[in-house]
């Protein structure tokens, strides 16, 4: 239990250090908000690196950091369908060098898909609408935290039955129960307190508990990924965390469930 609270206090701290920085740039937006996502594909690009090519990480790094910083800021220029161009041929790319310099081309262009794809639809979440795209990008943060905290927390008190002991033998049903239910109450109360244009609580609590579910499966595909490469952490970025990919493993799924229950409600809008 000492170690545990050991743990517990140093995953917090490293909170306290880090969240006001990301919550600074996410409320202002913009250029704030871009150099936010261009810093965090850059680390998760040399995570990547680091367990798919651990004697090549400059080679992997730098490829797969090209890719995803030519699509997510083509998506801050509001030019979405050149991010997803980008994602497409920055892959290609990312390949067609890794491959030149001895290393699996297919590793490299994963790696942009994987983290390209939840950053281009983070960056558009944020700057579709000033004001509500704030909110709606909170309500990713708030149901993917709130779900990977609950049920961490949740798995550690009540422990129980291994929900995929093969690629993750320390995750648990309680906890899984416990993340989604998080997931859902996060959406209904994000719903409740802000401006979410048509989306009423009931069908917040349903896209939180979506979202909370896509957050979940982030985090086992990570375990998977990471079972594939013989890595215990993505890195150590984050002192108590590992990497910054193994804090938003659970986000990068989560995110693509909002984007598309927003493109939703922006449909139902402009329908009404």
């Amino acid at each position: 239990m000492a170690v545990k609270g050991r743990d517990i206090a140093l995953r917090a701290a490293s909170a306290v250090v880090l969240a006001p920085a990301a919550v600074a740039a996410t409320w202002g937006g913009g250029v704030w908000f871009l150099a936010l996502m261009i810093v965090a594909s850059v680390v998760l690009a040399f995570e990547w690196a680091a367990m798919s090519a651990p004697h090549a990480r400059r080679v992997m790094g730098g490829a797969v950091s090209f890719g995803v910083v030519a699509a997510v800021i083509s998506a801050h220029f509001g030019a979405m369908s050149v991010a997803f161009i980008m994602l497409v041929f920055g892959a290609v790319a990312a390949g067609v060098y890794a491959r030149s310099r001895g290393q699996e081309a297919l590793d490299a262009a994963y790696g942009v898909l994987y983290l390209g794809w939840p950053s281009v639809l983070l960056i558009w979440l944020r700057d579709v609408d000033s004001l509500i795209g704030l909110h709606w990008t909170v309500l990713v943060f708030a149901v993917a935290w709130s779900a990977d905290i609950v049920a961490y927390l949740a798995g550690s008190t009540f422990g129980g039955p291994k929900l995929w002991p093969r690629f993750s033998p320390n995750k648990t049903w309680s906890g899984f129960i416990g993340g989604v239910a998080a997931g859902a109450v996060a959406g209904a109360v994000m719903t409740a307190w802000v401006n979410m244009g048509a989306l009423s609580v009931v069908w917040g609590a349903v896209l939180g508990f979506a979202a909370a579910l896509a957050t979940m499966a982030g985090d086992l595909w990570e375990s998977a990924l990471k079972r594939r490469f013989g890595v215990k952490d993505a890195g150590n970025t984050i002192p108590g965390h590992g990497g910054l990919l193994d804090r938003v493993d659970g986000l990068m799924f989560a995110v693509v469930v909002v984007a598309a229950g927003r493109l939703i409600v922006l449909m139902l809008e402009r329908g009404a």
